[in-house]
Formats: C-alpha cells, structure tokens, sequence
C-alpha cells in the first residue's frame, strides 16, 4: 500500500484545488491531477482510477453551478450525458487489456500538445457561430469520441469537449464550458464505474482530492461566469508544460 508524506499529501491537495478551479473555466484539470499522482509515485491504471474519483467531485460542482444559471439545459443534454458515461465506461475497460507503459510516454506527449493549442489559439468569444455538424450527428460522433478517451486516458478531456462545442457545435466559448462539464461529470461517473472492475483507486486520496476539487470548481465557475476563459490560459499552459518535463525526466 503506498504511503504519503504531509508534504506529497499536501501538493496532491493543492492540485486537486487547482486543478477543479482550471478545470471549471477552460478544462484540463486532469492534465494537473494525473501527472500529480504519477509523479507522487501512484501506479499508472491506479493513477487513473483515483484520477476519476476525485474529477468526478469537480465536474459536478461545476455542472451544478452552471446549471444553476441557466447556461445548460439539463433535460435536453440527457441523451449526450448517457453516451459520455457508456463510452468512458467502455473506454476504462479497455485499459485493463492495454499495456500501462504507454501511459507514462503519451502523457508528457499530450500535455506539451494541449499547452501549444491553449498557448497559440484565439478565443472564439462567447458569441454562438454556425454549427459545423447538427445537435444530433454532435451527440452521436464528437461526444461517445470525447467520452472514450476520457475512459481510456482522460486529461484534456475537459477541453477536447470544449473545442468540439466550440468547433463543430457552434457554441461560444462561456456556453460550451458550461455543457462541458456535464459531460466531463458523465464520463468521470463511467470511467470510475469501469476502473472499480479492473483497477484499485485510492479511495482516500481521491475523496480528499475530489473535496478540494469541488472548492476550486466553485471559485473557478464563478470566475468564469463573471469574466470569461482567458484569466486561466497562462496558468494552465505553464502547468502543463512543467508537468510533461517533470514526467519526461522520469522517463528519461
């Protein structure tokens, strides 16, 4: 059984924080927690598992703020909710069958890619466009794509929902945060439900994570609503740029 000192249970805290305050206005709070609990010494499908445990808490504070100001929908994103779940819940199956070195390789890939799309793209504003792809062919392609990743991986789950809402759906940037999150929400659920199958979380540092997660996505989704994303885009580029070297080091 692993054993954390006061000083890794508190940076483990502190990123789970803030990590639900990224995550609650631009996404990506997994490209913070899951490389936390790696280099904390978590094995990787381990990692994983407590990874959903403590996302869950913050995904749903967040849904539940949004939805609290009208910015979503809950009846009319119910069929999405469901696919996000059945797909990460799928795509934590598939782990189990998967060697878990790749893990530590891709991760540091992805990070550094994330951080170069949040460091150069423009902001699409808060204004709705033209929607690439209609709601229905939106439900049934980006959204079960999205929720397996987040099953399979999951950090940067958050923005790739939130760059389909924005790319394919049409959605302004304040909007297709507040849908994220509850399809971030659904597929935490799935991919925790699938993980309890195949792996062994870390129920107590998730539940202490995820009670700190639901702090910072408070803050975070009050922030948001009050001015928007790009408070958060330094912050997240740098931390996920740290984050890839410090893994990257490791592997090397």
């Amino acid at each position: 059984m692993l054993e954390f000192g006061l000083e890794g249970l508190l940076i483990l805290l502190a990123a789970g924080f803030f990590a639900g305050f990224v995550d609650a206005i631009a996404g990506g709070g997994g490209l913070i927690t899951l490389p936390a609990l790696m280099i904390a010494g978590v094995p990787p499908v381990a990692a994983l598992a407590t990874n959903k445990i403590q996302g869950m808490f913050g995904s749903g504070t967040a849904a539940y703020s949004y939805a609290r100001s009208g910015l979503v929908n809950l009846r009319e994103q119910l069929l999405p909710a469901g696919l996000a779940f059945v797909a990460s819940l799928a795509g934590a199956l598939l782990v189990s069958v998967l060697p878990t070195d790749w893990i530590r390789l891709i991760l540091p890939v992805l990070l550094i890619g994330i951080a170069l799309f949040f460091a150069f793209r423009k902001d699409p504003g808060d204004m709705d466009k033209t929607a690439r792809l209609s709601p229905l062919a939106f439900t049934w392609t980006a959204v079960p794509f999205v929720g397996g990743y987040d099953g399979l991986l999951g950090p940067g789950a958050g923005s790739f929902y939130m760059i389909a809402f924005v790319a394919l759906g049409g959605y302004g940037i304040l909007k297709a945060t507040a849908h994220t999150k509850l399809l971030n929400f659904a597929s935490n659920v799935g991919g925790l439900a699938g993980f309890v199958l195949v792996a062994e979380p870390l129920w107590a540092i998730g539940l202490a994570m995820g009670v700190m997660q639901m702090f910072g996505a408070a803050l975070g989704a009050k922030m948001a609503m009050a001015k928007g994303a790009k408070l958060i885009r330094p912050l997240l580029v740098v931390t996920s740029m740290v984050l890839a070297l410090k893994l990257l080091w490791d592997v090397l």
